[in-house]
């Protein structure tokens, strides 16, 4: 490992990152909100940081190995945060670093919890910049760095298999990795286009559309209002956020492949997909049939358009909110929760264990129980008819405990600081899961500012591990990471 080259390239990622505040800096000068300075000195600030580390390390600039590739996005995801904390800082005179540094590791780890209150009388540029930040972290910085970085005579292969999940770690859709890293960018920015379109028709102001269709391509639960969705209470506008977070939940290599052989028929065969809309579609009905028993909603078509828009926008770790569902009976907030932890699919801008891990993880409960009665039976797990080998089985396993385990730690230290078991427990989930709101303290009609520090650290690391799937940032922690 060399540490001063991937110093180098975090210097290079700092450079890109820093113009990425132009675009909050042209709609700050565009609507005269009055805050364009904290733009401007975070803008020079980033830059001058990136530049006094490039000059610093430019002689140990070459190729990254693998284990470069990790230490440089465990890097960049807690680095970058601190300087997306700038213009909040700035601006924000009376938020703590701490607050800050939960903002915007919320925002670029595309989880939407958030621990601002008063977003109606937010500068309108500081609001989109919360927005813009969930854009960027949903499909990855890194990823658009990789797309960039061969220009600079930089490869960037080590880095797009340590940012994106499996399976497209061992996938190539394209022959270049840098030309994949571009296509996926091309779809995930004309969908952005496509739901900021829709939003607009449905009734937003352009403002909120461009901003809702930042954070909902992104699946991170921040708004432009305390309200959320209860803001418009727009069924239409409602329906167009579903439809396009069940879009950004599914993988945007399946996307990809159906926008470049112009078929649908990559949704058919895809076997996250299938599963993935069947699961969300039972379970909204579900939850509305049982909001209806117990007597919260009188009609059912009351409790379909609650439950559709509520269990989809937890279901896809989005965080999205048209209503108080910590006021409904905890059954349904519950199974909500549950669906967080896997629904979604791989590749896809949402996060937990993801939809093909749980599959494979199904399929080794029924492997195992044939075993007990047949020792001698060989039953290989197969997904979408192709054989799983058991290296992948037994890391998915792994990955599972360690899940488990994290959010099992993570509930113990923030009961033990203080706070009640629901909040506790959900608080942990959520965080791990980058979905936003939890349930009691932290729910939908709160927010994270409850949290003291300590608490408030617990779950900006566990989105960060979250985000970067627990093992791409555990590893760096490890020992034997260390040794040459």
């Amino acid at each position: 490992m060399r540490p001063l080259a991937v110093l180098h390239l975090l210097s290079l990622v700092l450079v890109l990152f820093s113009g990425c505040m132009l675009v909050p800096l042209a709609f700050s000068l565009a609507l005269a909100d009055g805050a364009h300075w904290a733009y401007v000195e975070s803008l020079a600030a980033t830059a001058a940081a990136g530049a006094v580390l490039w000059v610093a390390t430019y002689r140990s600039g070459r190729e990254l190995q693998v284990r470069d590739g990790f230490l440089l996005v465990a890097l960049v995801w807690t680095v970058l945060p601190a300087f997306a904390t700038l213009p909040l800082l700035l601006q924000l005179r009376e938020l703590t670093f701490t607050d800050a540094y939960f903002e915007a590791v919320s925002g670029l780890t595309a989880s939407g919890a958030t621990v601002l209150s008063g977003l109606d009388r937010l500068p309108p540029s500081l609001n989109l910049w919360r927005g813009f930040m969930i854009w960027l972290g949903g499909m990855g910085v890194i990823v658009l760095a990789v797309a960039i970085m061969p220009l600079l005579g930089v490869g960037g292969s080590q880095l797009f298999k340590a940012e994106t999940p499996t399976p497209m770690k061992d996938t190539k859709l394209t022959p270049r990795i840098a030309e994949t890293a571009k296509g996926l960018w091309l779809v995930y920015f004309g969908l952005t286009v496509a739901c900021g379109l829709a939003y607009h028709w449905a009734g937003m102001n352009w403002l909120d559309s461009i901003m809702h269709a930042f954070t909902t391509l992104g699946l991170g639960g921040f708004s432009t209002h305390d309200q959320s969705y209860a803001y418009w209470n727009s069924p239409r506008i409602e329906a167009v956020a579903i439809v396009f977070m069940l879009i950004a939940a599914i993988n945007f290599a399946t996307h990809f492949l159906a926008w470049h052989r112009r078929s649908l028929r990559v949704y058919r065969v895809d076997p996250e997909a299938k599963v993935f809309l069947g699961i969300v579609a039972v379970s909204v009905l579900g939850i509305a049939a049982y909001l209806v028993w117990a007597g919260v909603y009188a009609e059912f078509g009351s409790a379909l358009r609650y439950a559709a828009f509520n269990v989809v926008s937890i279901a896809t770790t989005t965080g999205y909110a048209n209503t108080d569902f910590n006021q409904w009976p905890i059954f349904a907030p519950l199974w909500m929760l549950f669906l967080c932890s896997f629904v979604s699919c791989s590749g896809s801008t949402g996060s937990g264990i993801k939809m093909i891990r749980a599959q494979i993880l199904f399929k080794q409960i029924f492997r195992e129980l044939l075993r007990i009665i047949h020792p001698r039976v060989t039953n290989p797990v197969k997904l979408g008819g192709q054989l799983v080998e058991n290296n992948v089985v037994f890391a998915v396993l792994a990955y599972a405990f360690v899940y488990v385990s994290c959010i099992a730690v993570f509930t113990l230290l923030l009961a033990l600081s203080g706070a009640d078991e629901v909040t506790a427990f959900s608080a942990a989930v959520v965080s791990l899961n980058n979905t936003g709101p939890g349930l009691a303290q932290v729910g939908p009609a709160s927010n994270y500012s409850v949290l003291n520090d300590f608490q408030t650290w617990v779950c900006s690391f566990g989105m960060l591990l979250g985000r970067l799937e627990l093992f791409t940032l555990l590893v760096v922690l490890t020992p034997a990471f260390w040794r040459k």
